[in-house]
């Protein structure tokens, strides 16, 4: 089950560092497209060595290679996840090329509502690119792919990616936009995407984060410029319509597929049914792919706004009952006035543009272009006013039909950028997705208007461009459970596991690892097998001279010879010729063990004496061979795979290093320093463990 987004709490004590600092705490984030224009919205971010990229669009006024991102500008590979904030091509139609044709390996998420219209608006934007087989970014098939790589979240839905924390809130804008909020070691990053704080017909404005970001990463596409009020924004609209349909000329609506579209249409269905003398005069919607997103669209009421879902309650908002879909011009019957709204929204090809061509000569015909429009694109070409204008065929005609240019487009303009931004005082403001001189207008007036006489820095970053802060994390742990139920006094010493999640640490009791956190505490138990052929008694002898509690088990609880040391060490005699010993691994446990292994290895070396018990004489060579095979085994134990080689050297090999133990000098050859160390002081703290221990005055 998902977790909330944390509440507000104090953030960690932070300091501005110039240059030159370290590495590790400079963030480096550039826009790989939308820096300083608008379209193939990309941003790159890395910070600690976590990677994030922001949503993965292409430029509606390029083709081919040309319309991506800077992807060379980066290794995709080293990035840990990618967010898309919604379904527009600008932001999401170089996705698909992105998972299926560079090294990226990370994860990919959206909203559930973007995944869904993704699949379908880029089947369509594969089908309709008029470009060459050469020319295109990627295949049906490459989409199908990518929608198996894509993990839909939820709004508020906290989730953590290699130690990036992440949640989403609502944009506004349209169904499934989300803004993300990145948290890499305590440094909080937003992303708007982009927004709308404005109320509209079917969608809920876009939220205010509860807390303050370090870093907010804002849209910009309208700059200094301020929304007419939406109610005579409507009006406006209708008018034109009214007017123009009424002296029987026809309307053409360039509106991208989705977004505006479902806010138009319903505010033309609303405004039809309430003119019966309209009712005769056609509406049609030109895009067989919003006809299959409004089956989306009804999926989704309950993440549109109160109003909509109050109307689904009775009636479904979105079955038009003066509004047509229209699957081709030559399914048109073009007599007499009527409404059209086509796409794509910047009259570069498709249904709009054939349209167009065919109506624009005829002064009783207007144009209304509903939202923003792209440098380079036809569309913002006309609203200029051009006497003239080239048709597909590249013949020239006169540009008669009125054009009207009434903005309902979903992006957030000064007003509601300057109260957002207000609203979250963030220290550092980096504006992209808005043209060169826009975004310097509104930079400019933020730092005059809005932070005057604060220290909040705002930049307007170039595609590939990069902006670095450093940010200098103060580590801190947070003692939770049974050790935080009493307050520490002054210099005393609070002891407890340490635990780091990420880029957080908390320290706890054992006892409570698995109550707050993944982990869970283990008894590692140990036990070894030592060659030993004298009277067993001698062993628990030796023993009570060092420990004052060696207990002899019962016959009844042990098959064989057994003794207890201080309730820990548990020694048997297995055989004639061997004995074991068994413990669970402790720090005191792991000594006791070590000096039996020590004294029961000394014993076997010694010189036949008057004992409790005769033990058989030995040779030196036999001895030794003894300790080698001790060496050996012990080796074993501590790397795996173990070797005898030449001149009875061993050789030890880990992960493909390979080290070679003289075991009579403790020598070690390496390439690897790190093995080496590791061997060298493994053979001294065995050789230091079987050393012969004096026997007693006794």
């Amino acid at each position: 089950m998902a977790s909330a987004p944390p509440g507000k709490q104090a953030p960690a004590k932070r300091e501005r560092e110039p240059a030159g600092t370290r590495d590790e705490d400079r963030m480096v984030i550039t826009p790989l497209g939308a820096g300083n224009e608008v379209g193939r919205s990309c941003v790159h971010l890395s910070y600690k060595g976590k990677t994030v990229m922001f949503d993965c669009g292409i430029h509606p006024a390029y083709s081919g290679m040309a319309a991506l991102p800077y992807f060379d500008e980066i290794d995709p590979s080293t990035i840990d996840m990618l967010l898309v904030t919604h379904f527009h091509l600008d932001h999401a139609a170089s996705l698909p090329y992105f998972l299926e044709k560079t090294t990226f390996r990370g994860r990919v998420f959206m909203t559930h509502a973007t995944k869904a219209i993704y699949r379908l608006m880029l089947s369509d934007y594969v089908k309709v690119s008029k470009v060459s087989v050469e020319d295109m970014l990627y295949n049906e098939q490459d989409i199908q792919r990518s929608m198996d790589k894509i993990e839909p979240i939820d709004f508020h839905q906290c989730e953590e990616v290699n130690g990036i924390r992440f949640w989403c809130y609502t944009a506004g804008h349209v169904l499934g936009a989300a803004m993300f909020m990145v948290d890499i070691a305590g440094v909080r990053v937003l992303y708007t995407g982009d927004y709308s704080r404005e109320e509209d017909r079917h969608l809920r404005a876009a939220e205010i984060p509860e807390f303050s970001p370090d870093i907010c990463i804002i849209e910009s596409t309208y700059g200094v410029q301020l929304h007419q009020p939406r109610l005579i924004r409507e009006k406006r609209f209708t008018d034109v319509i009214h007017s123009t349909v009424s002296q029987g000329g026809r309307v053409l609506i360039p509106a991208f597929a989705l977004g505006r579209a479902q806010e138009l249409l319903l505010i033309l269905d609303e405004y039809w049914s309430s003119h019966p003398e309209l009712h005769n005069i056609p509406i049609y919607y030109a895009s067989p792919l919003a006809k299959r997103c409004m089956a989306v669209y009804q999926t989704y009421i309950n993440a549109m706004n109160e109003r909509i879902r109050n109307q689904f309650t009775n009636s479904n908002p979105f079955d038009f009952k003066h509004i047509s879909p229209l699957k081709s011009i030559e399914n048109f019957d073009d007599v007499g006035p009527s409404v059209v709204m086509a796409s794509p929204g910047g009259l570069q090809s498709g249904l709009s543009r054939q349209l167009f061509d065919k109506w624009c000569s005829d002064k009783k015909n207007a144009c209304v272009i509903p939202g923003y429009v792209v440098e380079g694109t036809l569309a913002k070409t006309i609203i200029n006013e051009p006497k003239e204008v080239t048709l597909m065929n590249g013949l020239i005609a006169p540009l008669n039909m009125q054009v009207h240019y009434i903005s309902f487009s979903a992006h957030a303009d000064f007003a509601q950028t300057s109260a957002f931004l207000k609203e979250l005082m963030p220290p550092n403001v980096i504006l992209v997705h808005g043209e060169a001189n826009e975004m310097e207008r509104l930079r400019a007036k933020l730092v005059n208007d809005q932070f005057a006489g604060g220290n909040t820095k705002v930049f307007t970053p170039k595609n590939c461009q990069s902006v670095e802060m450093y940010f200098n994390s103060q580590k801190m742990a947070k003692t939770i459970g049974k050790l935080a139920e009493k307050t520490p006094e002054a210099g005393e010493t609070v002891s407890g596991l340490l635990v780091k999640k990420g880029f957080t640490y908390q320290i706890m009791a054992p006892d409570d690892l698995h109550v707050f956190s993944q982990l869970s505490t283990a008894n590692i138990i140990q036990r070894i097998t030592i060659p030993y052929s004298g009277a067993f008694g001698v062993i628990k002898h030796r023993l009570l001279q060092i420990y004052e509690s060696v207990e002899s088990l019962p016959e009844d609880e042990s098959d064989v010879p057994t003794i207890v040391i201080h309730g820990r060490v548990t020694v048997k005699q297995e055989s004639d010729k061997h004995v074991s010993m068994q413990w669970t691994a402790d720090p005191i446990s792991d000594m006791v063990s070590d000096s039996v292994v020590a004294m029961i290895l000394n014993i076997s070396r010694e010189v036949p004496k008057v004992t409790a018990v005769t033990e058989s004489v030995r040779t030196e060579e036999e001895t030794e061979k003894t300790a080698q095979k001790v060496v050996y085994a012990l080796l074993v134990s501590l790397f795996g795979e173990v070797k005898v080689g030449e001149e009875g050297k061993l050789i030890v090999t880990v992960d493909g290093n390979v080290a070679c133990l003289d075991g009579g000098t403790g020598e070690v050859e390496c390439e690897n320093e790190g093995l080496k160390e590791r061997v060298r002081t493994a053979f001294r703290r065995i050789q230091s463990a079987i050393r012969p221990i004096p026997l007693s005055a006794s």
